[in-house]
């Protein structure tokens, strides 16, 4: 194709040449298509990096073309509504729906096959609760016998991304919506920025191995930082970030370039200098030196709930850190619970699919473990993986969690389309990106009601499902409420699958 390309690009030069000195002079704006086919071309042959481009020139780049719309044309044209991925069709326009206050029932059945091996539902009473007269905004206490300060988290709340992850509008509308709906948003572990603040909304600020809002300058933990960060009346909860579900052992760089001033004065660093945040933390390195640190925390945040987030990798570091908490007598006040299956906006494809332990699994070895060392009447479970519906939220709270986080549910009522270019920094819809103009999509007085919508549609829709199944309260669910098809031809119940264990039985 090289050698046909310097034929017709020639070709096409004579003969628009010949046209315009023969026929007539209009004929030379071809020159307007051909010279800039012709710079591609040329520079397509004789660059050393696409063998493509350089066997076949111009038309070569119709396969990145493909490659770049094959996304988009496989979501909008080619998937079902129920087999998309990471989010299907009917579960993103359910949280569309509900963000705009838009019709939000399904026509003429389920669409998905009740017969599957997978399948899931609710048991439902015959003597269901009138949903109108329950509690229309469930809540639960976070705070165990060493907290002073407890606080009545909502059931359904926003999950840790940091600013920088997600844009400032982002930022802001979420922050206002939380605000506007009485619920609480999680900081990430990129430090509180002002766009977490300027909406009033409840924080739960969240400390990672990099220590950002807290860092010493060399790298560690700063008590006196961090006493300074957390003394913000909106500060309600602190959490200790051990690893998160889409990539559990894995650290990051934030690169020199990246790091302008407002992002260094955010995280307490030195402006234009890379800063690392490792796989471990750096301020302990056993279960004890973790726990004290969270004691510290807790003494320096004025007696306000602490605890940590963790992806679980062996179920039996978690009964080492329950053995810990029994010996050492220092309790966390929750414990996060993130899956596997975990969202983030970049992580290595091994991390992302073969790392981390699956929610459910998790979950329910984390109140079992708890239970065994009666400790769960003290430790609040906090679920978070993919919680995007009413459904989502019943599970999970049959499973074990007491509350739970969504990240990708506020971010698809913020308008988030699933573009998959997280990592991109071209984020369509200014959600996940710094680039200014992306960002002007994103209208901050809109958004924050879709987000306030969102949570208040979906927790009602959870307190329906609770009246549904007979009882008045979140705490009366129960793993022998939830069914999953295993087979064709057997249906076994959550508490068959995850069985209890006895209260005391691992001590």
């Amino acid at each position: 194709m090289r050698a046909q390309f310097l034929i017709y690009i020639l070709a096409a030069f004579a003969v628009t040449f010949l046209l315009g000195f023969v026929v007539s002079p209009h004929f030379f704006w071809l020159l307007v298509l051909i010279v800039p086919l012709a710079v591609i071309g040329f520079r397509d042959m004789f660059q050393p990096s696409h063998a493509l481009l350089r066997n076949f020139p111009v038309i070569g780049h119709g396969r990145y073309m493909a490659d770049w719309m094959r996304p988009k044309i496989y979501q909008y044209f080619i998937e079902s509504d129920t087999d998309g991925t990471p989010i299907n069709r009917d579960k993103r326009s359910l949280v569309y729906q509900r963000a705009k206050k838009e019709i939000d029932t399904a026509p003429f059945g389920t669409q998905l096959d009740v017969y599957a091996e997978g399948y899931e539902w609710m048991a439902h009473s015959i003597r269901p609760k009138d949903s109108h007269v329950l509690n229309h905004d469930p809540r639960v206490r976070i705070g165990g016998p060493q907290c002073s300060q407890p606080y009545d988290l909502s059931i359904f709340n926003i999950s840790a991304m940091s600013y920088g992850s997600l844009s400032k509008v982002a930022v802001l509308a979420l922050n206002y919506g939380a605000q506007m709906g009485g619920f609480a948003h999680n900081t990430g572990e990129g430090g509180i920025s002002p766009y977490h603040l300027e909406g009033g909304g409840d924080l739960i600020y969240q400390v990672g191995t990099g220590y950002f809002g807290c860092r010493s300058d060399d790298g560690g933990f700063s008590p006196e930082l961090f006493r300074q960060t957390v003394a913000h009346p909106q500060i309600k909860m602190i959490e200790l970030k051990l690893s998160q579900g889409a990539k559990p052992g894995h650290g990051g760089i934030l690169p020199a370039e990246k790091n302008t001033p407002e992002i260094a004065a955010i995280r307490k660093v030195t402006p234009y200098t890379q800063v690392d945040s490792p796989s471990y933390h750096r301020a302990f390195d056993t279960y004890e030196g973790m726990l004290k640190l969270i004691q510290q925390m807790r003494e320096l945040a004025g007696g306000r709930p602490v605890g940590f987030k963790l992806c679980v990798g062996y179920l039996e570091e978690f009964k080492d850190i329950c053995r810990t908490i029994r010996q050492v007598g220092i309790y966390p006040d929750f414990i996060t619970v993130d899956g596997g299956e975990g969202g983030t906006g970049a992580a290595p494809l091994e991390f992302t699919d073969h790392v981390g332990m699956p929610f459910r699994d998790a979950l329910a070895g984390v109140d079992n473990i708890l239970r065994g060392f009666d400790l769960r009447k003290d430790i609040r479970i906090i679920g978070s993986s993919k919680i995007l519906s009413g459904f989502s939220i019943f599970r999970a709270l049959s499973l074990g969690a007491d509350a739970c986080y969504s990240a990708r549910g506020m971010m698809l009522a913020l308008g988030c389309i699933q573009a998959l270019e997280c990592n991109k920094n071209t984020c369509p819809t200014g959600v996940a990106t710094q680039d200014p103009q992306l960002m002007k999509g994103l209208v901050v007085d809109s958004k924050k009601f879709r987000v306030a919508n969102y949570h208040r549609k979906t927790v009602e829709a959870f307190v329906e499902l609770l009246g549904a199944a007979g009882l008045e309260h979140p705490s009366q669910l129960h793993r022998g409420l939830v069914y999953r098809r295993v087979l064709m031809h057997e249906v076994k119940r959550y508490d068959e699958i995850y069985p209890y264990v006895e209260t005391g039985s691992l001590i």
